[in-house]
């Protein structure tokens, strides 16, 4: 990508901080001590405790505005966010989850990096330690969610949870201790094998006997069929595997993110921005989501980042991330009437649960993707 182009397709870029940042500011007040939810209804959060596995978008958005403001006008809340954190923790709050990667990359891990608080890294390796009580040495997964000693949850595995290992790899980082790495190590790997299909799509979610080790098989809980592809899944895989290539330095993982970036690429309709499901295309009467595209763009922004410059997709990846974001940014964002940032995400259509709302992840993503853009910026995965 030459400079003029560059600078010609990120016009938009300081507009739609700014536009970011002010939704972000307008809700300070009433996120002070709760968080949003997972979904919008009818494009507007309502204020919520801190017990879903979505709560650290918010506190994430905040540490994103810290640093393109480098400004003290989040740290309040933030601080209050961090509170309540560490509270969860302590009383072990809605934490029968893989998701307390999530909740703790962008809270404790976060503010480690920033602001380098002890405390925070002591919450971020107890956050690991309850992580690792999910993780099956048979199977060589981590369990996604519900009680380990039920059968019928036992053993399952999605895709998403690429996204919770950078905790992990922070823990062996942080304590020497390679127990933490290891686990992560061999569940990306078990996901790369099992998940990842042979055309390069993904499933959703995938089985093992937990007693001896043996694959199942894979089905989807939020995509449109067990052999369909579903988008946010596919995006999780592009992002999420080339963390783990970052933090284990596993060429596969590389290898694997470009194919699970290409698909994704190859089946976007003409305005970038993906269909909830990748079997849907234009004319299909279905919804997009848009969160699905901002997690891939980041994705892609850090595949490219990683590829070396003689990588013939170094800048294809690049600029489709730009065109994808430019598209979000055009028709996609959301108007005063809301206090989102994306419209026209779907967190789960066969569930009929937010859909074509806001999703919080999805604003998140999309202020990472435009933190990528706007500075020199280092991750909190």
């Amino acid at each position: 990508m030459d400079v003029m182009t560059t600078e010609k397709s990120l016009a938009w870029l300081p507009g739609q901080i700014e536009f970011a940042l002010d939704k972000v500011r307008g809700n300070l007040e009433t996120f002070r001590d709760l968080v949003p939810p997972a979904a919008s209804e009818n494009q507007v959060y309502q204020p919520e405790e801190n017990i879903d596995w979505t709560a650290s978008f918010w506190p994430g958005m905040l540490f994103l505005g810290k640093e393109l403001t480098q400004s003290t006008e989040f740290d309040e809340v933030l601080a209050r966010q961090m509170q309540s954190f560490q509270h969860r923790l302590d009383e072990k709050i809605a934490l029968e989850t893989h998701d307390i990667g999530f909740l703790y990359s962008l809270t404790a891990v976060a503010d480690y990096r920033i602001n380098h608080t002890p405390a925070s890294k002591e919450m971020a390796i107890k956050a690991a330690d309850l992580l690792m009580e999910r993780y099956s040495p048979k199977a060589q997964i981590i369990q996604a969610w519900g009680n380990l000693d039920d059968p019928e949850q036992r053993g399952r595995m999605i895709i998403d949870c690429l996204m919770n290992l950078p905790l992990l790899y922070f823990a062996s980082e942080m304590t020497g201790d390679a127990k933490y790495k290891e686990a992560a190590y061999n569940h990306a790997k078990q996901t790369q094998k099992y998940i990842v299909r042979d055309n390069d799509t993904t499933f959703h979610t995938y089985y093992f006997d937990t007693e001896t080790g043996e694959p199942i098989g894979g089905k989807t809980q939020q995509g449109f069929s067990d052999d369909s592809c579903w988008a946010r899944g596919q995006a999780w895989g592009i992002y999420g595997f080339t963390l783990s290539y970052l933090h284990t330095g596993d060429v596969s993982f590389l290898e694997t993110a470009q194919k699970v970036a290409d698909y994704f690429i190859k089946e976007l309709p003409q305005d970038k921005v993906s269909y909830w499901d990748l079997v849907f295309q234009d004319g299909s009467g279905e919804e997009r989501d848009s969160s699905a595209a901002a997690i891939a763009a980041c994705g892609l922004l850090e595949l490219s980042r990683q590829l070396p410059l003689s990588n013939e997709k170094h800048d294809f990846y690049q600029e489709t991330a730009v065109a994808i974001m430019a598209s979000l940014a055009e028709n996609y964002t959301a108007g005063p009437d809301s206090n989102g940032i994306l419209l026209h995400g779907v967190y789960d259509k066969k569930g009929g649960k937010g859909v074509d709302e806001c999703m919080i992840w999805g604003d998140y993503y999309y202020l990472e993707a435009l933190t990528r853009l706007a500075i020199s910026w280092y991750l909190y995965w």
